[in-house]
């Protein structure tokens, strides 16, 4: 009974920790100007992740150690410095983000201006990454943000033609008044969205904090294929929203109070209420689990103790880096820079680390120096070599498409 619950609970967090504030902007402006001709997107990206995300897990759980200290490990020191310095950079650039989704979502609650809330939002990430324990954090966020299942509902509520919307989502075509290069660059955005480097090595460490074995494969792999793909599910669920409220009004998604309208039209007050709960859980959680990333990524590479799993005072470098981050994330916010460019950028910047993160881990899952029999069957390698192909496609066309298409306007 305590194995099954950890399953469904490991689930739960997965549906709600896989929608943060990238996948909330992003999926909500591009139902707004696409509809769901975009929704295969999130398809590809859903399977991409789970593919790399099951390998990350596979080696925490057989090896019991970090992804970071493997790639340095098996492919020396130089390739594991460019892997680090690129994936750090897009994480605490996703970092910056979250911090400012979650005073965004703090400004939408109390009517505050989101720039006095950022100090507070940062402190608040800190704290509980200082404080709380690992299993609590990744639980309590996780859970609440199932809050945002009230995007799903307010589908449900607005009646659409549900067969027009699967033949939208089913025969894919550039609306007449966009451009192909707006529309292939919010695909490559999208697919950064759902592909974000910290996710997978946030998971890899989160197996090493929680002490999976080779007997939690089961879970690992079942929070992975149902987890992820029910959190897509959600994904779609916010820009069907925007598709059909913002979509014939052709208001373009440029603030978080935007994203939240089309539930406010569906369920009200308590659809509002909702909202900003998930918006909150989703945001801060990210935050967290960014945060603890840009930690495990540094502490990992350069060989520190690190993780919730020791005593702070036993961890300081790990913590001291984590604290460091929150400070500069939040720095960075303060210069009235908008949270939504932030997060814009970073979706884009994250595809155009995507090799970088994702082919070290192709590499490590074969050894079999660190897997034995786990190591990658046939499966596993056609679908990372093919997602290798394609993660090295959106990073080469990621910068000259925002260039081109203005940033997508």
């Amino acid at each position: 009974m305590k194995k099954l619950f950890a399953l469904a609970l490991g689930i739960l967090t997965a549906i709600g920790g896989f929608v943060d504030i990238g996948d909330l902007v992003t999926n909500a402006a591009v139902g707004a100007r696409f509809g769901l001709s975009l929704v295969w997107v999130v398809v590809v990206g859903v399977l991409g992740i789970c593919v790399f995300a099951e390998m990350s897990g596979r080696v925490a759980a057989v090896s019991g150690r970090g992804t970071f200290d493997l790639v340095r490990e098996r492919l020396g020191p130089r390739a594991g410095l460019a892997n680090l310095v690129a994936s750090v950079a897009v994480t605490f650039l996703t970092l910056t983000a979250e911090i400012g989704g979650v005073a965004l979502a703090l400004e939408l609650a109390s009517s505050v201006h989101h720039l006095l809330w950022m100090p507070v939002a940062g402190a608040l990430v800190w704290v509980v990454l200082w404080r709380v324990r690992f299993g609590t954090l990744e639980n309590v966020f996780g859970t609440a943000g199932l809050a945002l299942i009230v995007f799903a509902v307010a589908v449900w509520k607005l009646g659409p033609d549900w067969g027009e919307l699967a033949g939208a989502a089913l025969h894919p075509a550039v609306p007449a008044a966009e451009t192909y290069t707006s529309y292939w660059f919010y695909a490559v955005s999208l697919f950064g969205a759902a592909m974000t480097p910290y996710e997978v090595f946030f998971f890899s460490s989160g197996g090493v904090e929680e002490k999976w074995g080779v007997k939690d494969l089961g879970t690992m792999r079942a929070n992975v294929f149902v987890g992820f793909p029910l959190g897509g599910l959600l994904s779609v669920a916010i820009a069907t929203c925007t598709a059909l409220v913002l979509l014939p009004a052709q208001v373009d998604v440029q603030t978080l109070a935007q994203v939240a309208l089309p539930v406010v039209v569906a369920l009200g007050k308590v659809g509002l209420v909702l909202v900003l709960v998930g918006f909150f859980a989703a945001t801060f959680g990210a935050a967290c689990e960014t945060g603890l990333s840009v930690g495990y990524a540094v502490a990992q590479y350069a060989g520190f103790q690190w993780g919730k799993f020791v005593q702070p005072r036993h961890a300081s470098r790990f913590h001291a880096i984590v604290l460091l981050s929150c400070v500069l994330a939040v720095g960075l916010l303060l210069t009235t820079v908008d949270p939504i460019l932030v997060t814009e950028y970073s979706v884009v910047f994250s595809a155009v680390a995507l090799p970088l993160t994702y082919l070290p881990i192709l590499v490590v899952a074969n050894d079999r120096t660190y897997l034995g029999d786990h190591a990658n069957g046939r499966l596993a390698n056609v679908l990372g070599s093919v997602y290798l192909v394609i993660v090295i496609a959106a990073s080469v066309a990621a910068i000259p498409l925002l260039v081109l298409s203005g940033g997508g306007q």
